[in-house]
């Protein structure tokens, strides 16, 4: 009995591990998950890169309105903000005093030209007296100085009259050169002082220049881009605006400063573009995009979230049949959400975009 009972045990453990291994079988030949993912065509496209510049817009000449003349200001023939030609009459200050200057001093001229007369007259008199012998040597002399005395304060009568005169005509200010006139500084009614009251400033604005800090190291791609600055708008220079968009005209580049600053390590750098709408404004936080060097219009581009990186280099998984291959790729310039490939992949390949986190080297996809 107790022989039947072993043969009993021994029977029921072989059964069960026959089971479990008939179980474990199963486990092995079930098919593993399809991963859910989303899928992209490597496609050619424009694959233009930009580096990127913090600038500063600014007018390529501004001319500050000083008052060239002292007085009440007696007329303004302009609007703020307006646009003005060169030589265009701003501000009148009152004449009336320079006036009473230019009276006073044309009064001083003609009585230095009747002491001149008088001297003239007195001179050749004595000249003629003296040939006889008939004066003395010391009275000719005197009269002599007497003449250069008068002719000399003649002189200095004009340059006052000539002085007074230009003051009079600097009683209307006009605009030096063409361009946009600012707030005025000044009212009707101002007294305003010569070579210090600023009445006003004016700038140009078309075209605009546009000035940027290049590092030290770049000065040798940007001498080379002066030099080769034969086709001026060619998209090489382009503007982001302050809220993001893109200035609709193209740019040149002008001219570098002749000096690297040595606390920053940088140089100025001031490109030209065009303003015809008066959107650069003096002042203006601008962004400039430089177009880099290589930049290609036709490469292979795809997603960057397509990457994976593994080791310092790069994988993607592309799509074949039901499942995934990881294969290596040899990337390019980075352009916004996108990256160039270089070498890995043929245009038209279908990638893995989405659910890269849960694949490996054969895994099964659906999408």
């Amino acid at each position: 009995m107790t022989k039947n009972l072993l043969l009993t045990r021994l029977l029921f453990i072989g059964i069960m591990a026959s089971l479990t291994a008939c179980g474990g079988k199963e486990e092995k030949t079930k098919p593993p998950a399809e991963v859910a993912v989303a899928t992209t065509k490597v496609e050619r496209g424009e694959a233009v890169a930009y580096d990127e510049y913090p600038a500063t817009a600014t007018a390529l000449k501004t001319v500050e309105v000083r008052a060239m003349a002292s007085g009440y200001v007696t007329g303004l023939y302009f609007e703020d903000g307006q646009s003005v030609r060169k030589g265009q009459r701003l501000y009148q200050i009152d004449q009336q005093q320079i006036q009473a200057s230019v009276d006073q001093a044309t009064a001083n001229l003609r009585v230095a030209e009747a002491n001149e007369r008088l001297a003239q007259k007195d001179a050749e008199r004595y000249q003629e007296l003296d040939k006889n012998e008939a004066i003395a040597k010391q009275v000719l002399d005197n009269s002599l100085a007497r003449l250069e005395t008068a002719k000399l304060q003649v002189q200095a009568a004009q340059a006052s009259v000539q002085q007074s005169r230009s003051g009079l005509k600097y009683t209307s200010v006009s605009a030096p050169i063409s361009g946009t006139i600012g707030i005025s500084q000044v009212q009707l009614g101002a007294l305003v002082m010569t070579n210090q009251t600023l009445l006003n400033t004016l700038s140009t604005d078309d075209p605009m220049a546009v000035d940027f800090g290049v590092d030290q190291k770049e000065i040798v791609r940007f001498t080379k881009l002066l030099a080769q600055n034969k086709n001026p708008r060619d998209s090489t220079f382009q503007l982001t605006m302050p809220d993001g968009s893109r200035y609709p005209l193209d740019g040149k580049i002008e001219l570098l400063d002749r000096a690297v600053d040595a606390q920053t390590g940088t140089i100025k750098t001031r490109l030209v573009f065009p303003n015809p709408n008066g959107m650069l404004k003096a002042g203006m936080t601008v962004n400039v995009r430089v177009k880099t060097d290589g930049s290609s219009t036709n490469s292979l581009l795809i997603p960057k979230k397509a990457l994976v990186e593994q080791m310092g280099e790069y994988f993607v998984y592309v799509v074949r049949g039901d499942s995934v291959i990881q294969q290596k790729v040899q990337t390019g310039t980075t352009i916004r959400d996108q990256i160039v490939i270089r070498e890995g992949l043929d245009e038209g390949a279908e990638i893995v975009t989405e659910g890269i986190q849960k694949l490996k080297n054969g895994s099964k996809v659906k999408r």
